[in-house]
Parts: structure tokens; C-alpha cells; sequence
């Protein structure tokens, strides 16, 4: 094999791989390779050691699911934070997002995903138990669920309102200006904002 088919053969499986990525296409991943490749070797070098590292330095929060070097993580070390609310999302990076809108200044739970039967996903295999565990022990006043308006993100709202129900705890959820089907990772920050604030009370079935 000639050294210019080894070089297309590399580039073309880098391209997959980065492909693989969401929110990349094929366009895109050839355009990350080929300015690696324009860019000098040393950057090539520290981004592949910063990717193998990643998994080693990063872990979960033990407290709040969501993804931190130390354990528990700043935001749940934080004492300015209010621990009398939690705001409840369904993946680590929404917490990423939240938290760029300067809005919230509570604590938060990452349930690792949302009930989608058809997916085979039930409740068992979200961090539901651990969230009904810190409202008893952290004496936490309201639960604010901030899924997606999707299908998915309804239900294990509508579920986790019937669990959380009782007359001490106040549930609440997003309020509108987050469409339909949309996605807390592409609001921007005025809209997340004046959703927290106009949060409402979830109303009984």
C-alpha cells in the first residue's frame, strides 16, 4: 500500500469517527482533519491527549449525576446555592446550559435521560430513586422539572409530579418560550431566563 492510500485511508477513518459526533456531518468532520492536518503536530498531539485522558479525569457527581473533576462537584460544594431547590434535567450538559442563562441559583439532578418505553427505558433506569432521596434528606421546599417539551420529556415530567406529590413540596415546570419538541442545549439565554422566571406550578392530571 503507497504511503498517499495509508494517508487517505487515516483521514478517511478520522473523518468517520468524528462524523459519529452529534451535530457533525461528514462536511464538517473533513474540515476538523484537515485543519488538524494544516495546524502544527503539537496541537494533533495535545487534543489526543487531552480525548485518552478524559474518561480518567472526568466523572460523575455522586450528589447530582451531573460531570466534574471532583466529587461532590462546585456546584454542589457551592454554599451561595440554594439547597431547598432543585432543578431536575435529563443529561449533564443541560446543566451546562442552565447555568449560562444566570437564572438559576439552585441545585440540580441529572436523571441520565427520560422514560421512552419504546426504547426499552423505564424508570428503574433513571436516577429517580436518588432524587426522591435528596428531597426527604435535603429538605428541599420545590422540584423544578426541566425536561424537554417532547413526548419522552412530558411523561417522566407527568411521572415524577405523581412521586414528588405532597403538601410540603411545591413541583414546578419551565414556562412557555421553549418550543415544542425543542431542545434546552439550543435555547438561547434570554429564553431560558424568562422561562425560570415564569415557571408554573404543575397542575393535578
Amino acid at each position: 500500500m503507497s504511503t498517499e492510500a495509508h494517508r487517505h485511508n487515516a483521514i478517511d477513518r478520522l473523518v468517520a469517527l468524528l462524523s459519529k459526533l452529534p451535530g457533525v456531518g461528514k462536511k464538517s468532520a473533513g474540515r476538523m482533519v484537515y485543519y488538524i492536518l494544516d495546524a502544527d503536530p503539537s496541537y494533533a498531539r495535545f487534543l489526543a491527549e487531552q480525548l485518552a485522558a478524559l474518561h480518567g479525569v472526568i466523572k460523575r457527581c455522586s450528589r447530582c449525576g451531573s460531570f466534574t473533576e471532583t466529587d461532590p462537584c462546585p456546584l454542589c460544594s457551592d454554599p451561595g446555592r440554594d439547597p431547598s431547590v432543585i432543578c431536575v434535567v435529563e443529561r449533564a450538559q443541560d446543566v451546562r446550559v442552565i447555568e449560562e442563562s444566570r437564572e438559576f441559583r439552585g441545585r440540580f439532578h441529572v436523571l441520565g435521560g427520560l422514560i421512552a418505553p419504546l426504547e426499552g427505558i423505564g424508570p428503574d433506569k433513571l436516577s429517580i430513586g436518588q432524587l426522591l432521596v435528596r428531597v426527604r434528606q435535603e429538605g428541599v421546599r420545590e422540584v423544578i422539572l426541566a425536561m424537554n417539551p417532547t413526548v419522552e420529556g412530558d411523561t417522566t415530567a407527568l411521572y415524577l409530579q405523581k412521586l414528588l406529590k405532597g403538601p410540603d413540596l411545591i413541583v414546578t415546570r419551565l414556562a412557555s418560550g421553549l418550543p415544542v419538541g425543542g431542545d434546552l442545549e439550543y435555547a438561547d439565554r434570554l429564553t431560558l431566563s424568562r422561562s425560570f422566571r415564569g415557571r408554573v406550578k404543575v397542575q393535578e392530571p
